[in-house]
């Protein structure tokens, strides 16, 4: 009986101290932690005199540059070296003293080396080619590690569009690459940046679901998509990549050169980031590129930091 009634006292008071827990403030603040103030940039291919001090840097995102690209390809360009990287971005703009100088200049910058791109040398498609998966790792590893260190970078970011390898070899050199650099303190986090065309997708997807959990952000590349997207169209393309990486902060994305599609700034995507933001999804925007940039004074930078802060030009 006396231990019928400590449980019915001790009952009453759990049941006292729940009523008593002030409510939510709002469903709006439960929807806003969702969303991030993560804005991304590539810089670097095109050889054009960008700097990292040309861009607009918004004091209240988290900005990083993504340096374009590392590639495990001899310095001429002409064969894969099997994971032995070398810098095929404009190193004589963004040196290792530059990248000190920004990171010092502003303190919510960091800065990644993006791994492979589409094309090398003369416009040689790049492969990702392995002679084996310890090799790759091994050779990728201690490469990559020399660089990241003398450039003081902070991440890598995965952007292999050809593949001599399959799925499972491609997940593996890569996750292991990661998880090592990661274990080593070399880098604080990783992404990647794939598109919607099947192979590639199938590379990532399989990469996804190895080692997803090592994987910060999905760079997903929307401006491959048609040109003639609209707004709604873009939305859903969002959610279906939304479950192919789920779980993961899949950041929206358009381009400023010329051949890129998918939504343009000036034709809906930002009304499109509105939407996402209003639903908690708005985990980052990113942009390529920089270079391409430069000609138009970075207006689309500008609006997208504004956006992801809630402040006015």
């Amino acid at each position: 009986m006396a231990s019928t009634m400590l449980f019915s006292f001790f009952f009453q008071l759990v049941l006292l101290l729940l009523i008593s827990l002030p409510p939510p403030s709002s469903a709006t603040a439960a929807v806003a932690s969702k969303n991030s103030e993560l804005f991304r940039e590539y810089i670097g291919a095109e050889f054009n005199g960008i700097k990292f001090s040309d861009v607009p840097i918004n004091p209240s995102v988290d900005f990083h540059f993504i340096l374009s690209f590392a590639i495990d390809y001899t310095s001429d360009g002409s064969s894969s070296t099997n994971g032995h990287f070398n810098v095929f971005w404009d190193s004589n703009n963004l040196t290792p003293d530059e990248v000190r100088a920004i990171k010092t200049r502003h303190s919510n910058v960091k800065v990644a080396v993006s791994l492979g791109g589409a094309s090398v040398g003369n416009g040689s498609p790049v492969y990702f080619n392995p002679s084996s998966v310890d090799s790759w790792v091994n050779n990728a590893v201690t490469s990559l590690t020399a660089i990241i260190q003398r450039y003081h970078l902070d991440g890598v970011d995965i952007d292999y569009e050809q593949f001599s390898a399959d799925s499972d070899t491609f997940a593996d050199c890569i996750g292991k690459l990661i998880t090592t650099l990661k274990n080593n303190g070399v880098i604080s986090f990783a992404s990647i940046a794939p598109f919607a065309e099947e192979d590639v997708q199938k590379h990532y997807i399989s990469l996804w679901k190895k080692y997803g959990e090592y994987i910060d952000y999905v760079n997903f590349q929307f401006y491959a998509y048609d040109s003639s997207t609209t707004v709604s169209q873009f939305l859903s393309y969002f959610e279906t990549q939304r479950g192919n990486y789920e779980g993961g902060r899949v950041l929206v994305s358009f381009g400023t050169d010329p051949l890129s599609g998918g939504l343009k700034p000036d034709k809906g995507f930002f009304t499109a980031c509105k939407s996402l933001k209003k639903q908690g999804k708005l985990q980052g925007i990113f942009v390529w590129s920089a270079d391409d940039s430069k000609s138009n004074g970075f207006r689309y930078e500008k609006t997208s930091q504004y956006m992801l802060t809630d402040s006015s030009p």
